[in-house]
């Protein structure tokens, strides 16, 4: 059986503390809380603080949580956020489209699926939440690495792998890929990730107008294409969606 990494437990116990009770709290009081000696929390507390979980008045020498720990929570609520306003959104995306709708978020350089809602028919389906995405080939990375710089320089920094022979994987294409989806405002992906499959995306804005995620469907490439050309309907009713989500977001203008 594994065995726990004490240290790390430590600095979890006191990131509990000073979570709650009082505001700040010296030396003494954490290590007498939590019965470690003075020297050992002081090295822990240090280590919390470099990583910037943790910070010290200087006035009076008292510790308490630091903004990189309420970064990190605020990117937590929201991922949360944006899958709470999604709901409906991506419910009515799916009966108007009769498609799978996906919402996801940028994660570790690909595409964390965040909400799923499956195809509506009575066909057996996988619940993906959870799962990742490449952000070269799918529609949902391209509208992430065209409107995020963080995801731009990430998908270009990274390996462009062919999945298909129809995957973009060459700089200068694949930068005129996002090119043409800022400019009409949506990404496709057909069969570059999966052979048989076609994706549409677009992108979602909080209040600040920053991009916080993409919603997108995918299907079968004889259904979310006619006659050769990705349905138009399903092109607007994925970009509304977009719009609606970001709305509520607190985003103007969409």
């Amino acid at each position: 059986m594994a065995r726990n990494i004490q240290s790390l437990e430590r600095a979890a116990a006191m990131l509990r503390l000073l979570a709650g009770g009082e505001r700040r709290l010296g030396l003494s009081d954490i290590a007498s809380s939590l019965g470690l000696a003075k020297g050992t929390a002081h090295g822990i507390l240090r280590t919390l603080q470099h990583e910037g979980f943790v910070e010290q008045d200087e006035a009076s020498g008292r510790y308490q949580l630091g903004a990189e720990l309420l970064r990190l929570g605020t990117t937590y609520l929201d991922v949360h956020e944006l899958r709470a306003r999604a709901l409906v959104w991506t419910d009515d995306l799916a009966r108007s489209s009769g498609e799978s709708v996906y919402l996801g978020v940028l994660h570790q350089q690909g595409v964390l699926i965040v909400h799923h809602v499956f195809r509506p028919d009575d066909s057996r389906q996988v619940l993906e939440i959870g799962a990742m995405q490449p952000l070269h080939s799918t529609a949902l990375g391209k509208v992430l690495s065209a409107y995020d710089p963080v995801a731009h320089s990430e998908v270009l920094e990274g390996h462009r792998k062919a999945f298909t022979d129809r995957t973009v994987c060459e700089l200068d294409a694949f930068e005129s890929v996002l090119d043409i989806t800022r400019a009409r405002g949506y990404a496709a992906d057909v069969e570059e990730t999966w052979e048989g499959v076609a994706s549409l995306a677009a992108p979602i804005h909080d209040r600040r107008r920053m991009p916080v995620g993409a919603v997108g469907i995918t299907g079968a490439v004889e259904r979310v294409r006619r006659d050769g050309e990705l349905r138009p309907e399903l092109i607007a009713a994925v970009r509304d969606c977009a719009r609606a989500v970001s709305r509520d977001l607190g985003a103007a203008r969409f």
